[in-house]
């Protein structure tokens, strides 16, 4: 079984343990989970067949979205990234088209409920979360809906520290607790309702919102309506890009940290912004080994410690390299890069090749902006916050949610009085891109204890400075972006350690050996890893070798979920050493250009599996309107309702010269995800059988 058991972090699953089939094969789940996870647990990726061709289909966006993960279930065709298992589920592959179900049924008719409401936030994560706070105080009735189980968005999915500040955005603290923190405030306002598992239907011209709870359907008339349905992620078009074994950052965070499966043992990732970065260190926590991570730029977008991290345990950064191919015969097998020209394209003769079973594609989000398209075409009286309205840091979209808040409760005329101008402040700066990366801090004082200070790129945070006892750790200025430094005394208590977001702080003492000082670091991969006694390597903050050392002591702060890793060393080594690597870098196997597949053929609408090739004849025939694309190609007819080839088919008109201002876009379908006919009518379906029996007394 392909479990997380042992995780610093998340405890170990404590579910009831069940029993399902796949194709006839008997199988262990565990209750309430979803098929896809089930499967994945059981080593089981490849889940059915595209009707078309043949290929290989597998968990894509693991969230509803597409359909590439459909499995039957008893029969019927579910999508298995939100459908969950039962006891003694049959499952088995889609090969071609879904049958409809054998088995008769009599229909009786409803009416769908309606509802009013003052405020309606789709989307519980952070802006969500943190609007609906802001209109809790002042008693405005608001109702906020989440298609998943639980409130916190992606906040859910985040194990590692968050950057910031601790006064305004929990800023050290890591983001399944911060979702914790922001759902525990909803429950001080009573005018705030919630409903789990419900998905956002529509936005519908008579300015109502169709809403799927559970398996009832409502009709919502909101005074107001928030957008805060986040972002999705982008796709990248390459041969073999639909493997399965291909797929998002998100859905590789919701099978490690919501599912404790373990999804890859080699795991490959494309793109160094802080969703690759962050990724590749999630992957590290669960016991899998990361191959390598590859950014196009000359340098990681995401932040300097989170490239830092995983250099300093082994993985490899390969900036200007570009994902060339993946290969595999079922499943991926093997990732092909290679460095890129000033124009972004490989370079022939500079490839690399790893054995891998997982590549991650962690190119950058798109907003969720279709509600509000829609609210604002209709003339509702909408407002958007979060990543919905623009891509930031969590830290951001609190504040996004809060000012957006402020502005609903004037627009529904309640006294909120004026926003705080600061509001505006902290979130311009939490939105900035990182900034200058300053040379290390020369050590000019004579402390026997002292931190040193390994962050030295220009990003919001402040937790070191928050949390020291002795107020000796400063901002080098009077912004947040600014980097901190240490002036006056250390006691050694290791709590700045222990909450920076980076892992950038150590602590050097000399106390007991002048010229053989210990080196403390922190650890967040697995207790038990490292031990005392171990003669571990060691590393600079980039991740360079500086020799080994003997683990003196291993002290675990278990309500923090972090462990401190001491070392003896040497005096004029103890200000370099950020870190303990635990892993080799993996070597490249000898690549080869003979392409499988031509870039023509590289699949761009996986649902329909439509070419690049098809896309180009069809561009270069003339087409400019995406729908007649779609009639001619098919292109965007499918389950996803081109969520996810949208964006790659316009850099394709870009990449062959034509102006987007000519381009027509699609046309949005009027449901933003598929829903049973039934469903909208209150169908209630009975067997001949049944409706027999129910019959009978009369």
């Amino acid at each position: 079984m392909e479990r997380i058991t042992k995780h610093i972090i998340l405890p170990a699953a404590e579910k009831k343990k069940i029993r399902f089939t796949f194709e006839g094969r008997p199988l262990e789940a565990l209750e309430d989970e979803v098929i896809s996870s089930a499967l994945f647990a059981n080593g089981i990726k490849v889940f059915s067949e595209h009707r078309k061709d043949g290929s290989p289909q597998g968990i894509f966006c693991a969230n509803g979205q597409c359909a590439q993960c459909t499995v039957i279930a008893d029969g019927l065709p579910v999508k298995a990234c939100v459908s969950k298992i039962r006891e003694g589920m049959a499952l088995a592959p889609l090969k071609g088209a879904p049958k409809l179900p054998k088995t008769p049924c009599v229909q009786a008719f409803g009416r769908a409920e309606e509802l009013d409401v003052d405020v309606l936030i789709i989307g519980g994560g952070p802006s969500g979360l943190a609007a609906a706070a802001e209109l809790g105080k002042l008693n405005a009735g608001t109702l906020i809906i989440d298609d998943k189980h639980k409130l916190g968005g992606k906040l859910v999915l985040q194990t590692h520290k968050f950057f910031g500040s601790v006064e305004d955005c929990y800023a050290g603290t890591r983001g399944i607790d911060i979702a914790d923190k922001l759902e525990e405030q909803l429950k001080e306002y009573p005018s705030v309702k919630i409903w789990l598992n419900a998905v956002c239907v529509a936005v519908f011209a008579d300015k109502k919102v169709g809403v799927l709870y559970g398996d009832k359907y409502f009709l919502i008339r909101p005074k107001v309506l928030i957008s805060a349905a986040g972002a999705r992620e982008k796709s990248l078009a390459f041969p073999g890009n639909t493997l399965p074994g291909v797929y998002g950052a998100g859905a590789f965070q919701t099978l490690v940290n919501r599912d404790l499966v373990r999804p890859a043992k080699r795991l490959f990732v494309v793109g160094g912004g802080n969703v690759g970065l962050i990724a590749a260190y999630h992957a590290l926590q669960a016991g899998i080994k990361v191959t390598g991570l590859i950014e196009a730029m000359p340098r990681c977008g995401g932040y300097k410690v989170h490239a830092d991290k995983i250099k300093r345990l082994g993985v490899p950064i390969y900036t200007g390299h570009t994902i060339v191919r993946a290969d595999g015969r079922k499943e991926l097998e093997t990732v092909t890069i290679a460095e890129v020209d000033e124009n972004f394209k490989s370079i022939p003769g500079t490839e690399k090749t790893f054995k891998t079973d997982t590549l991650l594609i962690a190119v950058g989000l798109s907003s969720v902006n279709e509600f509000h398209k829609q609210a604002l075409e209709f003339g509702m009286n909408a407002f958007v916050c979060g990543d919905a309205e623009e891509i930031a840091e969590a830290s951001a979209a609190m504040f996004s949610g809060k000012i957006t808040a402020h502005r609903v409760l004037k627009s529904l005329g309640v006294m909120a009085g004026e926003v705080p101008r600061f509001w505006f402040e902290r979130l311009e700066v939490l939105k900035s891109r990182p900034g200058e990366t300053h040379k290390p801090a020369l050590k000019n004082h004579e402390n026997p204890v002292y931190p040193v200070l390994h962050c030295r790129q220009e990003i919001p945070c402040n937790p070191c400075v928050t949390v020291c006892p002795k107020k000796s750790i400063k901002l080098s200025g009077d912004s947040i972006m600014t980097v901190p430094k240490f002036s006056g005394e250390c006691i050694g208590c290791f709590k700045c350690l222990i909450i920076c977001p980076g892992l950038a702080v150590t602590l050097v003492d000399h106390r007991r050996d002048r010229d053989n000082p210990t080196v403390a670091v922190p650890f967040e991969i697995e207790r038990g890893l490292v031990k005392k006694g171990d003669i571990v390597g060691l590393t600079d903050c980039e991740g360079a070798d500086l020799g080994k050392a003997e683990v003196t002591d291993v002290k675990d702060f278990k309500a923090e979920n972090t462990l401190i890793v001491i070392v003896k060393t040497k005096a004029e080594l103890a200000g370099r050493i950020a870190s303990v690597r635990l892993f080799e870098p993996v070597m490249a196997l000898a690549a080869s250009m003979a392409n499988k597949e031509t870039d023509d053929a590289t699949i761009i609408c996986r649902c329909e599996r439509v070419s690049l090739g098809e896309i180009r004849r069809a561009i270069r025939g003339g087409v400019r309107d995406m729908n007649q694309l779609k009639a001619v190609t098919r292109a965007g007819m499918g389950a996803c309702g081109a969520k996810t080839c949208e964006n790659l088919i316009l850099s394709i008109f870009r990449s062959e010269g034509v102006d987007l201002k000519e381009v027509t876009g699609f046309s949005k379908r009027p449901l933003f995800v598929e829903v049973p006919l039934g469903i909208f009518a209150g169908a209630q379906c009975r067997t001949a059988e049944e409706e027999k029996t129910s019959w009978s007394g009369f």
